[in-house]
């Protein structure tokens, strides 16, 4: 085991095992959630195998244990840290899966110092995770939840170098927030806040707050997505001619609601009013500025229920000081709260709320509900359709792909336990068979579970889609992938076979060893199980369920019985069995299953069989 540690981390035996300590000691997102990972390998030449050594009390904070799973094991239940307010019906989904702690209004240095405790943060717009938040957390935290759409107070490539993934709640508050944007779009047009204020304050000034009519006016939606899209459905049932600009926006669904989608000058240029609904990125901060407010309609009218730092708030100030900018109507600011003293909000044109997009009773429900079931799924190890750090990935495709997903997991884990020697891992050929053509099938998902599965059993690194390619690329790994055209057209699988080829290494499984010199394993999927199809030259079929003992044997008669007489005299279950040999009487490879772990003696046994010429021990 240190020598395959070695061979992708090159480090001391030492470190190594400390390294694989730690990683036992961290949780796993995996088909098994929350399982400690281990590698053991046996071969009757060599020594017999060594466990790796437990997980000192510091490696990680202490966790409560769940009760026995189905297999008897205890599970670690995961902890859940919840920054911001978050609605008890998302508690309650949090509770039923993990340790949930609320705490409300923690400052930086709190939440640095409280992070590495947990496996999950959820926050809402308030709280910044920083690249110092994840780096404090990076031992544990594999999760951040932003209750809400916007993810730009959490630092992405910070997130995504530490192998957490973010997910959002993008669906529960688009109606609500195209709800407000309205709200605010009407009572801006009408004066309804300042007359009201007025009115209250004992004045009756109907001539002051004489408004403007909708009908007919033009709206420009600056960002067309979920949001922009519900706002253009609504203005237009207000009788206003609606365009907008948004270069991912799909020109299908802009014509299926009646919108004209143009560029961003001619939006702005155009518009009676703008509705702005683009995230804040680097390309958007502060673009409505001097230069844009200057290529607007004299008297035009603004609303924001997006994010406050795409306004320069300070040239906004001075459009409105200048007529340019008749009204703004503002739910969100640069700073939040804003000063008390700024002029952009004590400004008698502005209307101003406190970022109430998605404060309403049903929206703060479905975005906490969301929010935690995307966790919740996240920390099982299931592939989240809201990550926002990784390739979306429509629910339907997560869905078709799950038990391919798992097979090119383990095919990667197996691959790395029967490397042996200091050389380390040269080249990976990942070979896919389909009847699916390019554009039909993603691969991204398959190859970054392969670089989960060859990275994780040898090093403390945490892989999954996120950071997959960017840790494959830190440790020199090459893997290409290959398409193989299935003869069947018309297969409805996605996939008929996956293979794992690793080139120019030594084998702890001489058997494992194709005619090319490479290690070859494939699987394919079989009832919605994983099974081990082909080991080296050796056509098996296993399935990929509990551990597994590969014995390279003479083809002879009796050596199923002689194997699994061993197992059954030492309580070890057999799951499944299957015998591939070349040619009769030569040399055969017989996969079994086993549900328990052998022992060092049961193991002995096997390979004291005389017919046995070698065998290995691969734990999933």
């Amino acid at each position: 085991m240190a020598a395959a540690s070695r061979a992708l981390l090159p480090t001391p035996r030492a470190a190594a095992a400390a390294s694989l300590a730690g990683a036992r000691a961290r949780l796993v997102p995996a088909s098994l959630p929350f399982r400690a990972h281990r590698v053991r390998c046996a071969v009757a030449s060599s020594p017999a195998p060594v466990a790796a050594p437990s997980p000192s009390s510091e490696s990680a904070p202490a966790r409560r244990i769940s009760p026995a799973g189905s297999d008897g094991a205890l599970r670690p239940k995961p902890a859940v840290l919840v920054a911001e307010k978050l609605s008890e019906a998302g508690l309650a989904v949090l509770r039923e899966f993990a340790d949930v702690e609320c705490a409300y209004g923690m400052s930086p240095a709190e939440l640095l110092a409280k992070v590495a405790q947990f496996d999950a943060l959820i926050v809402r717009s308030g709280t910044k995770v920083t690249r110092e938040v994840l780096e404090a957390g990076r031992g544990r935290l594999r999760v951040v939840g932003r209750a809400g759409v916007g993810i730009d107070n959490v630092d992405l490539q910070a997130a995504t170098e530490a192998g957490c993934l973010v997910v959002n709640a993008p669906t529960a508050n688009t109606v609500a927030a195209a709800e407000h944007g309205i709200a605010l779009l009407a009572s801006m047009a009408r004066n309804v806040s300042q007359a009201d204020a007025a009115l209250k304050a004992g004045k009756w000034q109907r001539t002051k707050y004489v408004g403007v009519s909708l009908v007919g006016k033009t709206l420009a939606i600056m960002g067309f997505g979920k949001v922009g899209s519900e706002v253009a459905r609504r203005a237009k049932g207000l009788g206003m001619h609606v365009i907008a600009h948004d270069p991912y926006a799909p020109a299908d669904r802009a014509r299926a609601i009646g919108v004209e989608l143009v560029s961003f000058d001619e939006a702005i240029a155009r518009a009676d009013f703008i509705s702005l609904h683009m995230p804040l990125i680097p390309t958007t901060n502060k673009i409505f500025n001097d230069e844009s407010f200057a290529k607007m309609k004299t008297g035009v009218r603004i609303i924001n229920v997006a994010r406050g730092g795409v306004i320069d708030e300070d040239a906004l100030v001075r459009a409105l000081d200048s007529g340019k900018v008749a009204q703004a109507a503002l739910d969100v600011f640069t700073v939040e709260p804003p000063p008390k003293d700024s002029k952009l909000v004590l400004h008698e044109n502005v209307t101003v709320t406190p970022h109430l997009g998605a404060s309403t009773v049903e929206a703060q429900e479905g975005v906490a509900i969301e929010i935690a079931e995307a966790v919740v799924g996240a920390l099982r190890g299931e592939l989240a359709a809201t990550a926002v750090n990784a390739p979306m990935v429509p629910a339907e495709v997560l869905s078709e792909l799950a038990p391919y997903v798992s097979l090119a997991e383990k095919l990667g884990r197996l691959s790395v336990q029967l490397v042996a020697g200091e050389t380390g891992i040269k080249g990976v050929k990942v070979v896919y068979t389909t009847a699916r053509g390019p554009d039909d099938l993603d691969t991204r998902l398959l190859r970054a579970m392969v670089t989960k599965g060859l990275v994780e059993p040898v090093s403390s690194t945490f892989v999954n889609l996120v950071n997959a390619d960017y840790t494959a690329k830190q440790r020199g790994l090459r893997i290409a992938e290959e398409r193989v055209a299935h003869d069947s057209p018309a297969a409805e699988a996605p996939l008929e076979s996956v293979q794992v080829r690793l080139s120019q290494v030594q084998s702890r499984f001489a058997g494992a060893i194709s005619d090319g010199g490479d290690i070859v394993l494939e699987g394919r999927v079989k009832y919605g199980v994983p099974h081990l199809t082909l080991v080296g030259p050796y056509e098996v079929d296993v399935s990929l369920e509990g551990n597994l003992i590969l014995c390279r044997q003479i083809d002879q008669p009796g050596m199923i019985g002689k194997v699994g007489n061993i197992l059954g005299q030492r309580n070890v279950n057999i799951s499944f069995m299957s015998v591939g040999r070349t040619f009769r009487g030569k040399q055969a490879i017989m996969a079994i299953g086993v549900d328990e772990e052998p022992d060092k003696e049961t193991l002995e046994k096997i390979g004291g069989i005389p017919a046995v010429e070698e065998f290995v021990f691969l734990e999933l």
